[in-house]
């Protein structure tokens, strides 16, 4: 009879414990704009991987690969000189106008997150203009199970989101808002 009072005891302590231990989960973030330009005018501005200048934050890009399977780009932000982040291509269609993309390298105080993936698609809108989703899948920048605040999920979310809607907004001003 004892037994089973200390093993429910224990299990009772224990599960808690893991809960606590399991270290960050998987944060995603989607974001969206409709513009008025059609998608081929659209893909023609973001559709090269190696060509980010639509984007307001960054100063230039570098890379190699096209828009080949492991293409790479090497994005600087700012200014010339300014903090840099490395990126990898793993999908490309130009067919269904979208790509996805992984950072290889980045600085968490200039990023704060890890194992970072993203995806950019234009779709046709019934209104003649385009649906631009960008979406990404990543951890925060620091894997402890006690990050500092900029480090932590809450950090990781308003870092993405922010350069999402950035970007989207410029391409919104670029190509105007969908009726």
């Amino acid at each position: 009879m004892r037994i089973p009072r200390i093993l429910a005891l224990l299990v009772g302590l224990l599960i808690p414990a893991m809960a606590l231990a399991h270290g960050p989960s998987r944060q995603k973030a989607t974001l969206s704009t409709d513009v008025a330009a059609a998608p081929a005018e659209v893909w023609s501005v973001i559709g090269n991987f190696q060509d980010m200048s639509w984007h307001p934050a960054i100063f230039s890009t570098t890379g190699q690969g096209g828009n080949e399977i492991d293409a790479t780009r090497q994005l600087t932000l700012g200014e010339a000189g300014g903090p840099t982040i490395d990126e990898i291509l793993y999908k490309y269609s130009a067919e269904k106008m979208s790509y996805s993309y992984r950072i290889e390298q980045v600085d968490v105080a200039v990023l704060p997150v890890t194992n970072y993936s993203g995806h950019i698609t234009v779709t046709p809108l019934d209104s003649g203009g385009s649906h631009i989703e960008w979406k990404g899948a990543f951890y925060r920048g620091d894997p402890l199970n006690d990050p500092p605040p900029e480090l932590n999920d809450e950090a990781a979310m308003a870092a993405v989101t922010a350069v999402y809607q950035a970007g989207l907004d410029a391409l919104t001003e670029r190509f105007g808002a969908a009726q």
